[in-house]
């Protein structure tokens, strides 16, 4: 267990770390006692740069490596952040845990669920970046869920992938968003999906319906469906939207979307809503860096299940949208 101040690394300094990660970091730090010490990028113009920002946020001193394993050889550090590319998430994060380093790895863990069951496969796993689990909208549709019976579930999130201008990553809609609403959809509903349908695939939109099943073991959770909708040439909006299965709706969560596109134009937007749900799961890591076991941060077996079900949806995409079964889970 790690007692004091803790000292994190941050692997990749693209848009997520100068948008999302710094100034979040630069939010939580005191509260639960942590500092960016270190931070890694190929691009030594990107990575200069983040560490230039992280001191002008008042984060203090920041060492800029070349990669991953130049940040572990060089740094001490407590825990590392892998917001790189999905195909070093493997490698670096088998490199850190070799080094006794907690890792957190961003979604999406890996380019496919190969790569998702290897990460799950390391000891000790990586934990992985589902932030929107911290939106206090979704956690209060997830309270909302009933203990029993069939539930339906709409889940969207769209954005302007061009507005948010990666330096690096140009995924296609479904690896880009997918695996944060394939997530949303399992956690929301504590059900598995078991069934996907994917009725639109192109680089800027993914539309997937997908069927959930309880565990199957006196489970009396009953079935649930969700219908997932993942746009990147779209405004920003996300929704995420509770029905029984008699269609009566329980909850409904909103953000973004026109009304809330004029407000911030007036200067009325409010909290960043990046920063504070990637401020809950920061303070959820520092707790699991620490030994504790925060319930709600994602794991790598939570990881290795959003990249089945979108390996999946590909498959049915790819036959003409025919119903294509989801494997099992690896046990968490």
């Amino acid at each position: 267990m790690t007692h004091g101040p803790l000292a994190l690394g941050l692997v990749g300094c693209g848009r997520l770390a100068e948008a999302g990660y710094v100034p979040t970091l630069a939010a939580v730090a005191a509260e639960v006692d942590l500092r960016l010490v270190a931070v890694a990028d190929p691009d030594a113009a990107r990575r200069e740069r983040l560490a230039g920002l992280a001191g002008d946020a008042g984060v203090g001193a920041v060492a800029a490596f070349r990669d991953a394993a130049a940040l572990l050889d060089g740094a001490d550090v407590d825990g590392v952040i892998l917001a790189s590319p999905a195909t070093a998430h493997v490698a670096d994060a088998e490199r850190a845990g070799a080094a006794g380093v907690a890792t957190l790895v961003e979604k999406p863990p890996a380019p496919d669920a190969t790569g998702a069951a290897a990460l799950a496969a390391l000891t000790p796993p990586p934990f992985v970046g589902f932030n929107r689990r911290f939106d206090a909208g979704a956690r209060a549709v997830r309270r909302a869920v009933p203990a029993g019976g069939p539930v339906e579930l709409r889940l969207e999130i769209s954005y302007r992938r061009r507005s948010w201008g990666a330096h690096a990553v140009h995924d296609d809609a479904l690896l880009d968003l997918g695996p944060h609403l394939v997530d949303w959809a399992r956690w929301l509903s504590a059900r598995e999906v078991v069934e996907v349908v994917c009725t639109e695939l192109t680089g800027d939109r993914a539309a997937l319906d997908l069927v959930l099943s309880g565990d199957g073991d006196g489970d009396d959770r009953g079935p649930g469906r969700a219908t997932v909708r993942a746009a990147t040439d779209r405004p920003h909006a996300e929704l995420v939207e509770l029905r029984d299965g008699a269609g009566d709706l329980l909850a409904r969560h909103r953000l973004g979307g026109l009304a809330s596109a004029v407000r911030g134009r007036l200067g009325g937007r409010g909290a960043d809503a990046l920063v504070t749900s990637l401020a809950g799961q920061i303070v959820a890591f520092a707790a699991a860096v620490r030994g504790e076991a925060p319930p709600e941060l994602g794991t790598a077996a939570d990881g290795h299940a959003a990249m089945t079900v979108i390996d999946a949806a590909r498959t049915s995409a790819a036959d003409g949208g025919r119903p294509v079964p989801v494997p099992r889970p690896v046990e968490a």
